[in-house]
């Protein structure tokens, strides 16, 4: 178990026998979050909100779920919760809450009827601590990795967790790693260069690229003063750090998603700091999660 953010806390729903769960990030008031979709299949609910020119910049809660599509149905469990505490963007009628959801492809490896739902997204959020659990917990139950060549040849994926830190300013990146690629510490690109690959799919036409069983889900939190753009800029790089631990990724049918979240407590030297201190996170949270 590790510590969070000040004022960010994360909560798991985890069905281990339907292999399946959800996971919510909660943020403190003021929380500023832009996002990028990169992976070719996406499950995601308010995501276009994030894009800088929106008018909302806070978000109040992000969603990583098991399920695929259907899993998205957590996220009315987490609004509604959060509604009951009068949480939300404000609005004439009351406030609306500002839940992002992501969802990752987890069907074949349990019981394919049983999928995070609203009293699934309630019971993560009732669980939500300043601690969080690693592993094949939450998003993560379902999750595997190194389907691109096989299914045979895939083994257990699961949440995981990095942690970049420069003085005051902290990068907390949680990664739900379901990718159709596997990780990787950079032999495999050198070894495509080099001619000596040897892991290529022998019947690429019937592989699993296109079997939209995959996706790695990456929430990045920081305690920096960031813009909504400063954000979107860092969901970039967030980006670089998956593809710097996962090879291959973005893939046709992976749906990869960063979504950052900045609770403003710390001026930044510079945002190209924070950019570094992300690709290193998110690198650490991809590799570590399995």
């Amino acid at each position: 178990m590790n510590s969070l953010i000040n004022g960010v806390s994360v909560g798991h729903w985890t069905d281990p026998v339907a292999k399946t769960g959800c996971t919510v990030i909660l943020f403190p008031p003021k929380t500023v979050a832009s996002g990028e979709v990169r992976g070719g299949a996406p499950a995601t609910r308010e995501f276009a909100l994030l894009s800088p020119e929106r008018m909302v910049e806070n978000i109040h809660a992000l969603l990583l779920t098991g399920g695929s599509a259907f899993g998205l149905a957590a996220a009315d469990g987490v609004v509604a919760c959060l509604e009951e505490e009068g949480t939300g963007f404000s609005t004439p009628a009351g406030p609306v809450p500002i839940v992002v959801a992501m969802g990752l492809y987890d069907l074949m490896e349990g019981d394919a009827t049983v999928r995070p739902g609203p009293e699934q997204g309630r019971i993560a959020v009732r669980e939500a601590s300043e601690e969080i659990k690693v592993g094949q917990v939450g998003a993560g139950t379902g999750a595997t990795v190194g389907k691109w060549r096989s299914r045979e040849h895939s083994r257990s994926g699961g949440i995981g967790l990095g942690i970049a830190e420069k003085e005051d300013l902290k990068v907390i990146a949680i990664a739900a790693v379901n990718a159709l690629g596997e990780p990787d510490n950079g032999t495999a690109s050198k070894a495509v260069l080099d001619g000596t690959f040897m892991n290529w799919p022998e019947q690429p036409s019937r592989s699993p690229f296109s079997s939209g069983t995959n996706t790695t889900l990456v929430s990045v939190t920081t305690n920096a003063q960031l813009s909504k753009m400063d954000c979107f800029l860092l969901a970039q790089s967030g980006h670089d750090g998956l593809a710097r631990a996962l090879f291959p990724p973005h893939l046709s049918s992976d749906g990869d998603a960063v979504v950052v979240a900045a609770t403003g407590e710390v001026p930044i030297p510079s945002l190209d700091v924070v950019r570094a201190l992300t690709v290193a996170a998110v690198e650490q949270a991809v590799q570590q999660s399995c």
